[in-house]
């Protein structure tokens, strides 16, 4: 008589349910690539392209003129911001004050007040909507979608309240950061 053994089935690990343990599960991974997570969901974020340093070149060189910039604020690139034990999200660019900022020194995690996002051909409309209103959850008062194609940026300021700048239209930060702004073609100026 022969005896088999039966193959003990191997138990598969879980996914990720919360922040926490996603960032345990990322911490193993081993990789340098940027992933956003939302509710059980693990979303691979591609980096920001060359196509795009342009407009992150343009804004940075804007923000460093502001009154903020002096007073120890930043707009920083791809940047984890928390909104909650569920969801965490990697803005193409974020607007920290200098608060926020020291905060982090003790290890405290921070969303921005005001996040741009630089609008790539893979996201849906459901996607970018999607985002806003994470952003809006988590206390962000100010979101720019930029449109490079259109050449328009989409400023919310709630995840409803949306107005479209085009061409010879001022842009502004305001409240957040009143200093901030500028003409949009001249962002799209070749």
């Amino acid at each position: 008589m022969e005896i088999t053994a039966t193959p003990v089935p191997r138990k598969r690990p879980s996914a990720p349910q919360t922040v926490a343990e996603f960032e345990k599960w990322l911490s193993r991974k081993k990789t340098d690539a940027n992933y956003e997570f939302v509710r059980g969901r693990i979303i691979r974020k591609p980096p920001m392209m060359q196509e795009e340093l342009f407009i992150v070149d343009f804004l940075v060189r804007r923000f460093v003129k502001t009154q903020s910039f002096e007073l120890g604020d930043n707009l920083l690139t791809e940047f984890d911001s928390y909104v909650d034990a569920y969801r965490k999200r990697v803005p193409d660019l974020a607007f920290f004050n200098a608060s926020q900022i020291a905060s982090t020194r003790i290890g405290e995690r921070v969303m921005p007040i005001f996040t741009i996002e630089v609008l790539s051909d893979s996201e849906s409309q459901n996607d970018v909507l999607e985002k806003v209103q994470d952003y809006f959850d988590a206390g962000v008062q100010l979101v720019w979608y930029i449109a490079p194609k259109q050449q328009k940026i989409y400023a919310y300021t709630s995840p409803d309240d949306i107005k479209v700048y085009k061409g010879p239209d001022v842009c502004s930060a305001a409240p957040v950061v009143p200093d901030f702004q500028f003409v949009i073609q001249d962002l799209f100026q070749s």
